[in-house]
């Protein structure tokens, strides 16, 4: 796992006061030009998701379904996309949450997820826990199990962590890099 983990942390890049000063953006950009990182993060999550008895992987907007279609693939999985509202066609789910400065609101087809589905909810990272939470609250108000979430890298210092224990109940919280 160090090799997994060396190599992915190499291809992460810093961006400093980016999206406004004061922040350090992780850039994972490089590591999804990449092909062995990329096949190595693809791999990791897929395993997670076999782990914990998945029966579909949910990916966040909107480097949530880069990572989490493939892992579906991988997996054999089937693949719903979570979207910012008035995104989706047709009938919908929505969850609204609180963000530091106002509100956000995610989006779900309703038809997508069911009683007999365990949910792996995939992002590339969890800071805040916001957007996370809302999507545990969002696979749960559609009749779903929430099998899990699992997230490229956690930026601990923001405590989206212990946020987001409650909501869990228990389901697994596993992040290959925590930062």
């Amino acid at each position: 796992m160090t090799e997994i983990r060396d190599l992915l942390l190499s291809r992460i890049r810093d961006v400093a006061d980016y999206p406004q000063p004061g922040v350090m953006f992780k850039d994972i950009t490089p590591l999804l030009a990449d092909p062995a990182a990329f096949t190595a993060l693809t791999d990791a999550l897929a395993g997670i998701a076999g782990q914990s008895g998945a029966t579909k992987v949910i990916g966040l907007e909107a480097r949530g379904f880069i990572l989490g279609a493939p892992v579906a693939v991988r997996a054999g999985l089937g693949f719903v996309p979570v979207r910012k509202a008035g995104k989706l066609p047709g009938a919908t789910l929505s969850q609204a949450y609180e963000l530091e400065y106002g509100s956000a609101e995610i989006e779900v087809h309703a038809e997508d997820l069911g009683g007999e589905d365990r949910v792996l909810i995939v992002d590339d990272v969890l800071a805040t826990g916001g957007t996370a939470e809302a999507s545990i609250q969002l696979v749960r108000r559609a009749g779903a199990e929430v099998a899990g979430l699992a997230v490229l890298m956690e930026l601990g210092f923001l405590g989206g962590r212990a946020r987001l224990e409650p909501a869990l109940a228990g389901a697994p919280l596993e992040a290959l890099l925590r930062l």
